[in-house]
Parts: structure tokens; C-alpha cells; sequence
């Protein structure tokens, strides 16, 4: 290029101005393409108003709080030259634009800048928030002493520049809030209703705040005697949900320390001085945190689930989706490892093998009382001179006297091995249905919870039943050996032979009503026992003391409630002797033995039942906790945590290579925070023509026009 060419080319950009040319990404570029349509005469690809739309707020997403159509609001920012259109070019910028750290305020700054010169003019800023604020909001006085500090009375107002006004934005809906209470206070006592608050919320905040909060705005008088709310309450109750992200951490800190995952307000405010330095909370800003967080849990003592509901507002940014992005394609990947039929076989012989040496573990450790149980529930006659045993403990005595150690473990070597399948089947079959019921915050109802522990009831008498009949029989073989001469031993594998198939399911519908309410009662109550009374959470371990105690407690009533099932099994089981009746099905059997021996015969061994059943649940659940955290299996990833906030975004590793998530749709989003500020409305309101800010370049002018008339 010559140096004439170079003096004209200067001059040109000199006299009619120039344009940078913008980087644009592949990705970039197609985003364009996928959205924009081709301009008949010119062939110029662009963006009209709905293209523009559909490329930063996707048909199907969801938008929380804020309508689809308040993004048009952006159009105008993104269409610098007032064309009603955005060309590849407009788009880059925008894009651009939106990577910037404080995009939100300078895209608020560009949309009220109309006339492109670096400045906004109070009477543009003024006449386009009038436009689009809602018809029937609470008013703003603009010429309140306020205004007046940030662009100058009514005789001297000047432009604002873009730190000043983004300063002047920050300071705006505390403002509108300070008006709005002084509008609803007309006897001016410093109270206001709390439905007439809670109109000022969902005006200026609705769009930031969680629905909890949303839904229980008006309970804020009841953090004090009276019905009312004062502005001090307004005042403390913004600032903490101005201050979401300091609340989290300090929540967070605080959770970690304590020993049950819960604290209490003082644990909280104790934390908060910990961590901040001057940025201390008052007390009522505590108080009014931990009122809406333990609305549904009035102990006081709350965890992360609790502040959860408060913390977690619909509207969520970039640093959060990047994470939870992130998580869940760990998650998936986890998962697509998971389904594989190689690991699914290995992780079913895992838990296969753990079931079975913590079932035969508790088993072993309980069995004698097992046998004592068994013998007390198999004798017949209701006078006590009929009896062989008096009680428990003379059962105890005489089957030691008599037949020695190896008299109490009779039978206990085919329990050992039937063991095996029965507490595994039991046992998985339970975690499967709580995990199915098991909702994404990980809480389960009540009703489930039975569901799941009867479901692992029924299945086991596939093979409990068997295991059972074998078993009775051996316990008692002693016993009879004892009474009657010449009675041949018998060993586990004559007694199968002899039963044969059909045999062995004798009394399984006995079995079936003893397992089933035994399971449905045990499983619910264990879990709960953890929680509740030891404070098992995410963050606290229990000790193996601790879940012994809880497994124990929780076969307590599961083992008494279901004896009189547990009699009728027995009998149905053992092998009539000489002169006693036979019984012929699970009805007979009942009305037998409450005709000749009474009601309390179905609660013979009961208390044998309790010490038996209650200790060898909890050595089998806490051998079965244990094991899995002394031997994990092989290959298996640590659990994926789901993260719920910005607090822990920012300290969190993930394989996002440190960036964030850029698309416009979620920064275009982001940016809308700061506009929505001014008024949950903006953006809403529809021009004579119906077309909303599409019609905006047609009236404010693009470079120089004329103001909103």
C-alpha cells in the first residue's frame, strides 16, 4: 500500500470512524450459523430478535424465576447500531462482552448508554426504566435526596459514567426497599405488614431468592413477639441474602467441625467470627437465617440440608454450573462403569461374600441363645409339671449339664453355611429398594423405608426356610436323645434327605409372616437409630460401638412383635414325638395351641427371641459396616459428592481445566441479574405494537437519535 492510500485510509477512519475486527471462535461461529438467517437482497446472514433469543435462551430450559422473554432486553445491548438486526460481527462482540469479569454491570451500562456515547443521560436512563417497569409496582421517586447524590439536583444533573453508574446501580434496590417501606408505614411507627413486605420482596428480589424463602416470606414477624415487621428485620434480612455465598461458607466450616453435621445458631455465629474479619453478622441477621432454615426443623440443630432450602436460590451461576457440569459428567461416567455386566457380577460377589461372613459372624455369636429359644418354643402342655424346662436360663443350665458345649452349638454348622445366601439376599435386596426410593437429596419416606425392609424379608425365605427346618431339628435332637432311648443321632444332610424338596419349605408360610413385619420393622428402625439418636451424617462416621448399640435396639421390638409367628414356625417345623399332635397347616397350628395352651404360649421364648435376634442383627450390621470400610472393593471410585453453591465451586477440583462455563446461554443469564434490580418486570412490558424491545432501535435512536419521547 502506498502512502497516499495510508494517508486516505487514516483519514477515512479518521472522518467516518472504524471497527475492530473480533476474534471469533469455532464454536462462536457456530453458534451463529445454527440460529441465524440469511437477508434476501443482501445474503448477509443475522439475527433478528427471535434468532437471538433462541441462541441465548434455549426453547426447554429452565428459567426459574425469569421469563424466556426478558432476554430479548439483551438484543438491544448485542445490536450496538440500532438495525433491528445482530450480524456475525455484532454477535462476537457480545460474546466478548460477556466474558468480561463485570459483564452484568457493563451490559446494564450499554443498554441504557442509547445513544453510544460513553455516558447515560439521566433523561434516557429515566424514561426507559419508566417504560418497562411493571404498570402496577410501587413507585420510585426519582428526586428523593438519594438520586439527587449520584447525578445532581433537578438544575444541575449531570451524565454518569461507567463506574459511576454502576456504583449508583449497587445502592439502587436498597433505595427501592427504603422507599417502599416508608410508602406501606403511613402511620410511620416503623412497622409494615408482612404481606405488604412481602410485596416488596417479590418486587425487588424475587428473581435471586430460593421458593422456601419465597414461599414463607411472610413468617418473618414471628422471629419477634409481635405481628409486624420493622425495617430493621427488612434491613437484616437483605443482608443476608446479599450475602448468600459469605452465609455458605461459614455454613459449610461450620458443618465440617461439628461432630453430627448439625450446629446451632451460636455455632454459627461463632464460625462467621472465625472467618470474616469486619464483615460480622448481626444477631438479628443470624436469627432470621436460622428462622427460615428450621421451618421444618424447629430442634435448633440443623445441617446442610437445612440451609440448603435458603441457600440454594433458583438462580445459579456460571461457577456453579461449571461445577455441577463437571459432577455430573463424573457421575455419568461412574454410572456407564457401573452398568457393565463384569462389574455388576463382581460387585455382586463382593457384597455376596461380605453378607456372608458378617451373617455367619453374627449367627456364631448368638447361637446358644438361638438353641434355648428353639427348645422353650417346642414344648408342649400347658401345666408347668409337664415342662422340661422352667425358663430360659434352667433351659440354659440343664442343655450345658447335659449334653456339654457342644450341645449348645448343635446344629449350628448348617447355620453357619445357610447363613450365607440369607443375610446376603437380605441385605441387598433392602439397599436395592431404598436406593430406588431414594430421591436426589438423598431423603426417602417412611412408607419406602418399610417397603424396602419387608421386600429383603420376603426374599430370604427362599432360603431361610430351609436353613431353619434343618437347624430346629438338630436342636433339638439332644433333647429328645435325652427323653427317649435308642432314638438314633441323625445328621444335617438325613434330615434334607429325608424332608426332600417339598419337605423343606414346610412352614415357610409361617416363615413368611414371622420375616416379613420382622424386616419391615427392623430396617426403618436401624436406619433411623444411626441418624437420629447416634447423628450419622455425611461428615460423622459411626463407630462400630455405635452401630452394634443401634442394630441391637432395632431387633428389640422387630424380634418380640414377631414371636407368636416365630412359635407357630417352630411347631409347624419340628418332628411330632410319640403322643403329641400334628399339625397340619399354619391356622391349625394357631388355634391348637391357643386352645391348649393359651395366648401367652405365643410368646414363649420371647424374651430368648430378644436376647438372640436384637445382638446378632447388630454383630451382623456392624460386621457388614465394618468390613466394607476395612476392605473396600477393588476398583471402586470414591463417592462423588454433588456440590450446592458457589462456596464450594471455588475450592472444588474438577476436570474443567480451571475455566468456566462461557456459553451465552449461561453468562446471557448472569447478566440479567443486575438489570432485574431495577425491576422484577423489566423486560415484560409489551410496546403499542406488541413487539417489545424489538421496537426499542425504532424509537431510541442508534448513533445520536432521539430519546424515548
Amino acid at each position: 500500500m502506498s502512502k497516499v492510500e495510508v494517508i486516505k485510509e487514516v483519514v477515512k477512519e479518521s472522518l467516518m470512524g472504524s471497527e475492530e475486527t473480533v476474534q471469533l471462535s469455532a464454536q462462536s461461529k457456530a453458534r451463529f450459523a445454527a440460529h441465524a438467517v440469511k437477508d434476501a437482497a443482501s445474503g448477509e446472514l443475522y439475527m433478528g430478535p427471535d434468532e437471538f433469543i433462541d441462541a441465548i435462551a434455549p426453547k426447554g430450559e429452565d428459567y426459574h424465576k425469569i421469563k424466556r422473554e426478558q432476554y430479548s432486553i439483551l438484543f438491544r445491548v448485542a445490536d450496538s447500531k440500532g438495525r433491528g438486526r445482530v450480524t456475525l460481527i455484532d454477535w462476537g462482540v457480545f460474546e466478548n462482552l460477556l466474558l468480561k469479569p463485570d459483564a452484568e454491570y457493563e451490559i446494564a451500562f450499554r443498554l441504557f448508554d442509547t445513544e453510544r456515547t460513553g455516558n447515560v443521560r439521566y433523561d434516557d436512563f429515566r424514561k426507559l426504566y419508566e417504560l418497562n417497569k411493571g404498570p402496577d409496582n410501587i413507585p420510585f421517586d426519582w428526586d428523593c435526596e438519594w438520586a439527587k447524590l449520584y447525578i445532581g439536583r433537578k438544575d444541575k444533573r449531570h451524565d454518569l459514567s461507567y463506574p459511576q453508574f454502576a456504583q449508583m446501580l449497587r445502592g439502587l434496590q436498597g433505595e427501592r426497599i427504603r422507599q417502599a417501606f416508608r410508602l406501606f408505614d403511613k402511620d410511620g411507627d416503623g412497622f409494615i405488614n408482612p404481606d405488604e413486605f412481602e410485596r416488596i420482596i417479590l418486587e425487588t428480589s424475587k428473581h435471586k431468592l430460593s421458593d422456601h424463602l419465597l414461599a414463607n416470606l411472610h413468617t418473618l414477624c414471628n422471629i419477634t413477639s409481635g405481628s409486624k415487621i420493622s425495617y430493621a428485620n427488612v434491613r437484616a434480612f437483605l443482608n443476608m441474602i446479599k450475602e448468600m455465598d459469605l452465609v455458605e461458607l461459614v455454613v459449610r466450616r461450620a458443618v465440617t467441625r461439628s461432630n453430627d453435621g448439625k450446629i446451632t445458631r451460636s455455632e454459627f455465629v461463632n464460625e462467621a467470627a472465625n472467618v470474616t474479619r469486619s464483615s460480622l453478622f448481626t444477631p438479628m441477621e443470624a436469627d432470621i437465617l436460622f428462622h427460615f432454615a428450621s421451618l421444618d426443623e424447629p430442634s435448633g440443630r440443623l445441617g446442610l440440608a437445612d440451609f440448603a432450602k435458603v441457600l440454594d436460590p433458583s438462580w445459579r451461576g456460571p461457577a456453579y454450573e461449571a461445577v455441577e457440569a463437571a459432577v455430573g459428567d463424573a457421575v455419568a461416567k461412574v454410572a456407564a462403569k457401573q452398568s457393565t455386566l463384569l462389574h455388576q457380577a463382581l460387585e455382586s460377589t463382593y457384597n455376596f461374600a461380605l453378607g456372608s461372613f458378617a451373617g455367619a459372624f453374627g449367627a456364631f455369636m448368638v447361637y446358644p441363645i438361638d438353641l434355648v429359644k428353639t427348645r422353650l418354643q417346642n414344648q408342649r402342655g400347658a401345666q408347668p409339671g409337664q415342662r422340661l424346662y422352667k425358663n430360659s436360663i434352667d433351659c440354659f443350665q440343664k442343655v450345658f449339664r447335659n449334653e456339654g458345649i457342644r450341645g449348645l452349638y448343635s446344629g449350628v454348622l448348617p447355620q453357619l453355611v445357610g447363613v450365607a445366601p440369607e443375610k446376603a439376599i437380605k441385605l441387598t435386596v433392602n439397599d436395592l429398594v431404598r436406593r430406588h426410593f431414594t430421591d436426589k437429596t438423598g431423603n426417602i419416606q417412611l412408607g419406602a423405608e418399610i417397603l424396602a425392609g419387608a421386600s429383603a424379608g420376603g426374599c430370604q425365605v427362599v432360603f431361610t426356610n430351609p436353613l431353619e427346618i434343618v437347624k430346629i431339628r438338630l436342636q433339638v435332637q439332644g433333647e429328645v436323645a435325652k427323653s427317649v432311648d435308642g432314638t438314633p443321632k441323625r445328621s444335617a444332610m438325613w434330615i434334607v434327605r429325608n424332608l426332600g424338596l417339598v419337605g423343606l419349605y414346610k412352614g415357610a408360610s409361617a416363615c413368611l409372616l414371622r420375616d416379613v413385619p420382622f424386616s419391615a420393622i427392623y430396617f426403618p428402625t436401624y436406619s433411623h437409630l444411626k441418624k437420629d439418636m447416634f447423628g450419622e451424617s455425611p461428615t460423622k462416621k459411626l463407630g462400630v460401638l455405635q452401630l452394634l448399640t443401634a442394630g441391637a435396639i432395632a431387633g428389640m421390638p422387630a424380634a418380640y412383635l414377631t414371636t407368636p409367628c416365630d412359635v407357630i414356625k417352630t411347631r409347624l417345623q419340628v418332628e411330632a414325638r410319640k403322643g403329641e399332635a400334628t399339625y397340619t397347616g399354619l391356622r391349625h397350628a394357631a388355634r391348637t395351641i391357643w386352645k391348649e395352651e393359651g395366648f401367652t404360649a405365643f410368646f414363649k421364648g420371647g424374651p430368648a427371641r430378644i436376647f438372640r435376634s436384637s445382638p446378632q442383627f447388630g454383630f451382623t450390621l456392624a460386621a457388614y459396616e465394618v468390613l466394607q470400610t476395612i476392605m473396600p472393593m477393588p476398583g471402586r471410585k470414591e463417592e462423588v459428592k454433588m456440590h450446592t453453591g458457589v462456596s464450594e465451586a471455588m475450592t472444588t477440583t474438577v476436570s474443567t481445566g480451571g475455566r468456566l462455563d462461557t456459553s451465552p446461554f449461561a453468562r446471557s443469564r448472569n447478566a440479567l441479574k443486575i438489570i432485574l434490580d431495577l425491576d422484577e418486570d423489566f423486560g415484560k412490558v409489551k410496546l403499542p405494537d406488541e413487539k417489545g424491545w424489538r421496537s426499542l432501535p425504532k424509537i431510541i435512536g442508534g448513533g445520536g437519535g432521539t430519546a424515548v419521547a
